[in-house]
């Protein structure tokens, strides 16, 4: 992240992105494709006022404006491209997690989030000491998690890639439960984010290979 951005002082309101099935965490990319008018306006908003957005997963989506978890993560634009049919496309760069103390319904339709920044000072400053420990188990367990689900990762990438980038990219890539990618973004360090993970993929191999154990169990019978 740029030094002048470490120095920035972050806004007590940033306009507020419910998206229960994406995930921003600091120093990640996260594209979006921006289509729905309040969101356009959002997005028009958030040029005009520092860029920030502020990715809060809802706990349900069955109404318009739904609950919000009280943990979300703060993206700074980054890129931006306006398309020939009125879409925004743009990337957020990961800035700081955020608790979430209230929110309005802006005018043009989109929520605008009171937010306190205390709880995750260290999110905007350089990646934490690598973990070689926990980057190699994080790999080993990946390797055995893609290979249960069916999925394949950029090893070239992955290689050369710090504990924090791959926990990271694995954390908003793989098709966890949002409320299981909620409990990655309030975890509060890298190791616990990475334990964490491991956890997750762990029961997803665990769950993978008891549905294969009951499908056998139904040809039997």
């Amino acid at each position: 992240m740029p030094h002048d951005e470490k120095r920035r002082v972050l806004p007590g309101e940033i306009p507020i992105f419910p998206l229960r099935s994406a995930m921003l965490l600091p120093r990640a990319q996260l594209p979006l494709n921006i289509f729905e008018p309040r969101y356009l306006a959002m997005t028009e908003h958030a040029l005009c006022t520092g860029r920030h957005i502020g990715m809060v997963r809802p706990r349900h989506e069955d109404d318009v404006n739904p609950t919000l978890y009280d943990v979300g993560c703060a993206g700074r634009i980054t890129s931006f491209m306006e398309t020939g049919d009125g879409r925004f496309l743009l990337t957020l760069t990961g800035v700081s997690r955020f608790r979430l103390t209230g929110d309005t319904l802006h005018d043009q339709g989109f929520r605008v989030g009171a937010v306190d920044w205390s709880s995750f000072t260290l999110d905007r400053y350089e990646e934490p000491e690598e973990n070689p420990h926990l980057r190699e188990r994080v790999i080993e367990l990946l390797m055995r998690y893609l290979e249960e689900v069916g999925l394949r990762a950029d090893w070239d990438s992955i290689e050369g890639a710090s504990a924090e980038t791959i926990i990271n990219s694995v954390s908003m890539s793989c098709p966890f439960e949002p409320d299981e990618k909620q409990a990655i973004v309030e975890a509060h360090s890298i190791e616990a984010r990475g334990e964490t993970l491991i956890a997750l993929m762990e029961m997803s191999i665990a769950q993978k290979r008891q549905d294969m154990d009951d499908e056998g169990g139904d040809r039997l019978q």
